[in-house]
């Protein structure tokens, strides 16, 4: 897949890394943001990755699709069903150029109740503003004529289109067809059903295509006792047969229904612990979803969801120029006690001319709407995640840059590990490594070493060296990393020698380059290189290695002064008679120091340490507090 993406923006090529497994919608874009193509997919990360796959079969018009496409947007649903429907909304809403060829294979069928005197219920793939009642689209056409079917062996409804006014019907101008003389019909078009029984009858088709069947089954069995209470057999028969075509029907399938209503559906996702949120809007016209928006919200940390989620609603309201019937909401704004909804509310009614009500679903349809908007805000707060992290990667300081470059690295150092060597007259030797990441100090990996190879009172750097560098990445590679992309050692030639000696042993000196900055004259030493590298004084890469080498000497120097000071406290301790190296360390853990030790009366001494012991540490501290006796002449 690399192949194909070699020419593509890095955009596209963080989302295709970055897209989910839940089904959905995708659309490709040009590079003028135009929708070039929507699909449908089970699992978006599959479908969509298989497009940029070099060894995939594809007809001209999709290899032409994906030369252009720039840019992937996608809308993820709760089942594949979904994805269906919105994919056809989005293909009829956008129009996209290559998906002109499927459209009409494409186009839902809807359940039409026709809005006319005695309505006709019928099959439809063209939905008009008339007035009819649509339910539907079925993305399951097998469905769909399964309900048509029920309907049908149920209801006896007219199938004709005839004009079936008042006045025709009592001026007989009609005459009863074949569907009367084989029980599909009553025959209003010959007076033999009166409208209101008719409409009686509609009113069930209508809870039958809300999926009420439970409700319309007790109903025909409350019609069918009474009937056979009435010794109608011949009409209970019929009623009987007709529940059980409706028990049938309820049992293999579940439709779905649609109001045509026009909604829009907020969501919400809030990540407090990286200060970021992102709300959602899902426009639906209709009952189509047309669109979908996003918005970023930063500073969310001491937000509620409740203040998030009403500041995101007024914000689109206040520069909105349509408004909608209902209003839905993943999170209840007046959870928060200083939240007030009242504004909001009133300017809906002022531009509806009625009331629109805001409602926050708990289960339904409308909860699923809004569980699929939440989806998408989580997703866009994972993908706005995913990017930030590799434009942090990506973004690469000067000195970073300028210091590969005068190296002649392959790539720029990103991670820089910095080694000094410090001790006091040749006691107390110790090392320090520290980490530079993208030229700052990495804190939490910097180490310091306590050197046990070199002899007390004779100073040996080359000897401390090895022993630093043969303990760090000896661990490095058992570990396997993290592996710096350079080494600073400070020193010239034989400090640097000593390093890449250890390196060698241990396996590590073809992982990353190593160097020496002598500090006389700022050479920069290579191995196997006899003459030093010179950087310019204002180099942005010769500041850096400073700035490495400097933490490292400071960190080290730090560490050996601290050891070198535990020591001189706890042997001042010692020099009193009966304190041995037990009791100096009890003092300086409840003390602190020598010096609080001095100062502490003896009855706290004696707390700590008896009395005795307290009696012999005054004493001692009194005498050499004495003055000194006066000279004479």
């Amino acid at each position: 897949m690399s192949e194909v993406l070699d020419d593509k923006p890095e955009v596209l090529v963080q989302k295709l890394d970055a897209l989910p497994t839940d089904p959905g919608v995708y659309k490709f874009l040009d590079d003028e943001e135009s929708v070039l193509y929507v699909g449908k997919a089970k699992n978006l990360r599959n479908r969509v990755r298989t497009y940029f796959q070099q060894s995939r079969q594809r007809d001209g018009r999709i290899e032409v699709m994906v030369q252009k496409a720039v840019d992937v947007d996608i809308i993820v649903t709760d089942t594949e069903a979904e994805a269906l429907i919105l994919e056809n909304n989005q293909i009829k809403e956008l129009q996209p150029r290559y998906n002109v060829n499927l459209r009409d294979d494409k186009t839902y069928p809807y359940i039409c109740i026709k809005n006319e005197r005695f309505p006709r219920v019928f099959k439809t793939r063209t939905v008009k503003q008339d007035g009819s009642e649509y339910f539907g689209p079925y993305a399951d056409v097998s469905k769909m004529n399964a309900m048509m079917d029920a309907i049908r062996s149920v209801f006896q409804l007219r199938t004709c289109s005839l004009d079936l006014a008042e006045e025709k019907i009592e001026a007989g101008k009609y005459d009863v067809c074949l569907q009367h003389h084989i029980d599909n019909c009553k025959a209003p078009c010959v007076g033999k059903q009166s409208e209101a029984n008719y409409m009686e009858t509609i009113e069930q088709v209508k809870k039958l295509l809300n999926g009420q069947t439970q409700e319309l089954m007790d109903l025909l069995k409350d019609e069918m006792q009474r009937q056979s209470d009435a010794h109608n057999f011949e009409e209970a028969a019929r009623l009987r047969d007709q529940v059980k075509a409706l028990k049938d029907y309820s049992q293999q399938q579940k439709v779905v229904s649609q109001d045509f209503a026009d909604r829009d559906v907020f969501a919400l996702h809030v990540e407090r612990d990286e200060d970021i949120g992102c709300g959602v809007l899902f426009q639906v016209r209709e009952g189509k979803m047309i669109g979908k928006r996003h918005k970023f919200l930063r500073s969310v940390e001491e937000r509620s969801d409740a203040e998030l989620i009403l500041s995101l609603v007024e914000n689109y309201y206040a520069e909105a120029n349509f408004y909608p019937e209902e209003v839905l909401l993943s999170h209840d704004p007046n959870d928060h006690p200083a939240q007030d909804t009242h504004a909001l509310e009133e300017l809906l009614r002022q531009e509806q001319g009625h009331q629109v009500p805001i409602k926050v679903p708990q289960r339904g349809e409308k909860a699923s709407l809004v569980r699929m908007a939440t989806s998408n805000a989580k997703l866009q707060v994972g993908e706005w995640k995913t990017q930030q992290m590799k434009r942090e990667r990506n973004r690469i300081p000067e000195s970073i840059k300028a210091l590969g470059e005068a190296l002649n690295m392959e790539a720029p150092p990103r991670r820089v590990d910095g080694i000094d060597v410090s001790h006091h007259g040749g006691k107390e030797t110790v090392a320090s490594c520290v980490v530079f990441t993208d030229a700052t100090p990495r804190k939490s990996d910097y180490r310091t070493y306590k050197i046990r190879s070199t002899e007390e009172g004779t100073p040996d750097d080359y000897k401390a060296m090895r022993e630093v560098v043969r303990r760090r990445y000896r661990r490095m590679v058992e570990e396997d990393g993290p592996w710096p992309d350079l080494v600073v050692i400070d020193g010239g030639k034989g400090q640097l020698s000593s390093a890449v000696e250890m390196l060698k042993e241990v396996g590590a000196f073809d992982r990353f380059p190593v160097i020496g900055l002598a500090k006389r004259l700022e050479e920069v030493y290579r191995p196997g290189d006899s003459d030093p590298v010179f950087l310019a004084k204002d180099s942005p890469a010769l500041q850096l290695l400073q700035k490495v080498r400097d933490e490292a000497h400071r960190f080290a120097v730090t560490y050996q002064r601290k050891r070198r000071k535990k020591k001189t406290l706890q042997s001042e301790l010692l020099d009193i008679h009966g304190i041995g190296p037990k009791t100096a360390k009890t003092l300086l853990g409840e003390f602190g120091s020598a010096a609080k030790v001095k100062e502490a009366d003896e009855e706290a001494l004696a707390e700590v340490v008896g009395p005795a012991k307290a009696e012999t540490i005054t004493d001692y501290y009194d005498e050499t507090e004495a003055p000194a006796p006066a000279e004479t002449e």
